[in-house]
């Protein structure tokens, strides 16, 4: 597994180049001693590995800005790409210290060594329409959330398409109101927000990873057990548990539905959180931080991927 000895690592996420893989972290030093203050004490790490077993820390790449900025408080869960001209692009989360961190929006960093990372502009890329989100004022969670975009090309055309985590207003109970967002750019610098893709069931969908595998799209997201809706926990094989688990579709735009049964890697106290799928060769794995231990401790390090099998349904399997 990757771990640091003087920091807390948590979300990740991985972007290949080559032979070499490049693993962006969100990182918090030991010395808070508290690890739930690492929310609002964070920075975000780089490592680099040619197996995913094998690490080179690159340390530090990303921190909040300098204030008054809109992400002067925190720098949270995004994704890496490269563009056509092999410039390297960052979207991430971010908050302020003036909205004591409730309000989310994302940002956007471009890089030619895909380490040392310039904001765009003021680094803002995405804001939130309350006309097609959840805004914070309107009361049903305790922040407003807007966060851990995933970018891709777009399948069905020349530009690109952002998801991200989100939620919708109008629901009558606030854990069936988590959805996964939506924006498109032409040219990784102008987004257009759009109605999300797929809401209810959880409070919150986190750390969304969009892919195809043979004929199925998958969205993978993570979220805790309290934050099931009553509606399915109630037709949940399982005991509600925190963990990954994913949405199926014949189409990258959805309709996208819950795959069945229990969660892909979920448990109580939860093992492992906010997991990707990682594809080599038409083969898949998976990895995810090792958040709890048996009696709830944090633990704060990421995992060695973990061989997933994909049965006739298409539903994903882990073999450990």
């Amino acid at each position: 597994m990757f771990a640091l000895n003087d920091k807390w690592i948590w979300d990740f996420w991985l972007y290949q180049d080559g032979g070499q893989w490049h693993l962006y972290y969100l990182q918090a030093d030991k010395s808070l001693e508290d690890p739930q203050l690492r929310h609002w004490n964070v920075s975000q790490g780089h490592a680099i590995s040619t197996d995913l077993h094998h690490w080179d820390n690159q340390g530090t790449c990303l921190a909040p800005a300098e204030g008054p900025a809109w992400d002067d408080k925190t720098t949270w869960t995004g994704s890496v790409i490269k563009d056509d001209n092999g410039l390297w692009h960052l979207f991430y989360t971010g908050t302020c210290e003036a909205e004591r961190g409730m309000k989310q929006r994302i940002g956007h960093a471009t890089s030619t060594d895909g380490h040392h990372w310039e904001r765009v502009g003021n680094g803002l890329a995405l804001d939130l329409d309350p006309e097609l989100y959840e805004e914070y004022e309107q009361g049903q969670w305790h922040d407003r959330a807007m966060r851990d975009p995933w970018v891709m090309k777009d399948p069905d055309g020349d530009g690109w398409l952002m998801y991200f985590t989100a939620r919708v207003s109008g629901r009558d109970e606030p854990n069936d109101g988590g959805a996964i967002g939506l924006a498109r750019s032409a040219d990784l610098a102008h987004w257009t927000l759009e109605k999300p893709v797929y809401a209810g069931l959880f409070g919150q969908l986190e750390v969304p990873q969009v892919f195809k595998h043979g004929k199925h799209w998958y969205c993978l997201f993570c979220t805790a057990g309290e934050h099931w809706s009553k509606g399915y926990a109630a037709d949940s094989p399982t005991d509600p548990v925190g963990g990954t688990h994913y949405l199926m579709a014949d189409h990258h735009l959805g309709p996208w539905r819950l795959a069945p049964g229990p969660f892909l890697d979920g448990g109580n106290p939860v093992p492992r959180y906010a997991g990707k799928i990682i594809r080599q060769n038409d083969e898949l794995s998976f990895m995810g931080f090792w958040h709890d231990t048996p009696d709830g401790t944090f633990i704060g390090q990421v995992s060695d991927p973990v061989p997933v099998k994909v049965n006739t349904e298409g539903l994903l399997h882990l073999t450990d």
